[in-house]
């Protein structure tokens, strides 16, 4: 049992601590000090003095019914089933430092999360994750339907998170498959994000093996073809600065289109660009809605159930029983003074 209003509840037991010491039956005849049989008969001659007790009864009854139902008084549990039909989404983030390049703005690596955040907000039963990725990966957040926290550790996300620099896609792809873990390949998709390079090559023959087992993976790109220079902050001076190879020249990060539109379709899905331009999240929010949807989780919750209802049709009970009930004797016989 809870209580909403715990202080009404308490003045509820105050009351009936009250009423209990200070229980005592009076009589008319006693408040008026009136001794004379006579006129005793004369006054309660047509007055049914049982059913005047039962009226008090009942309107204290309806008194105590309503401060228990002003206190929002809960009972016992009810249980209700419920069923999530959905798929199963794993975002991909590059987080390596080429998405601090500036070339989208704010930044890569920050048009990216607002992005994922736009399509977190308008999923509907679908179970999210996230993995990050750089010169190696990690998965950063398990499937979760809880899209208010998907949303937190989006936030979190940052190019220091990986110490191994470069942007290994294939490992990326193969943490994130592993991480679908129902053995139905159906209802499942992966949304890589990235701006494009591999170093190691083997993403497309990994995204046509995800492929056959029914596993949809799109690609989106971020940045410009035209590139951007990578910003350095040094971390003891404060100062800014640009990224720059062994011999000392600037290292210009342009986004690789290429190789993420043959992993778009080497995995069945689509390849969709986020730049400064109108964002193009919509495009990936309705492929997911148009996809079969599984039964995801059918669960049952307990938690306790509003009585105040039941209380308050009981108070009013009362006071309308202690109204219609009358005082006067039935077939009661006057007498003569």
């Amino acid at each position: 049992m809870e209580v909403k209003y715990p202080l009404v509840f308490i003045f509820l037991i105050v009351l009936g601590i009250v009423l209990f010491l200070g229980k005592k039956r009076t009589s008319i005849s006693s408040m008026l000090n009136i001794q004379s049989d006579h006129l005793k008969d004369q006054l309660y001659g047509n007055i049914d003095i049982n059913k005047i007790n039962w009226k008090k009864r009942c309107r204290i009854a309806g008194l105590l019914f309503l401060i228990i139902s002003a206190s929002g008084i809960q009972i016992g549990t009810k249980v209700k089933p419920v069923e999530r039909k959905g798929v199963d989404l794993i975002f991909t983030v590059d987080v390596s430092i080429s998405m601090n390049a500036e070339d989208v703005k704010p930044s890569r690596l920050e048009k990216a999360k607002f992005e994922i955040s736009q399509i977190i907000r308008q999923l509907k039963g679908d179970r999210v994750g996230i993995i990050v990725f750089a010169g190696a990966s990690h998965l950063y957040l398990p499937l979760t339907a809880d899209y208010e926290a998907a949303i937190l550790f989006l936030d979190e996300i940052d190019t220091e998170m990986i110490p191994t620099q470069g942007t290994d896609i294939s490992s990326a792809l193969n943490t994130g498959l592993s991480t679908f873990s129902d053995k139905s390949e159906k209802f499942k998709v992966l949304i890589l994000i990235t701006d494009g390079e591999d170093h190691e090559g083997k993403a497309i023959t990994i995204a046509e093996k995800a492929a056959q087992t029914g596993i949809i993976i799109h690609a989106v790109g971020v940045g410009s073809v035209s590139g951007s220079l990578i910003p350095v902050l040094d971390k003891n001076t404060g100062n800014a600065s640009y990224k720059k190879d062994r011999n000392g020249k600037l290292i210009t990060s342009t986004l690789n289109e290429g190789i993420l539109q043959d992993i778009a379709r080497a995995g069945n899905g689509i390849y969709v660009r986020f730049d400064n331009r109108a964002a193009h999240n919509k495009v990936l929010t309705d492929s997911i809605k148009k996809m079969e949807k599984k039964t995801i989780s059918t669960h049952e919750f307990s938690e306790y159930e509003d009585q105040y209802q039941l209380f308050g049709v009981m108070a009013l009970s009362m006071f309308l029983v202690s109204f219609f009930i009358p005082t006067k004797k039935i077939n009661s016989t006057s007498k003569e003074i």
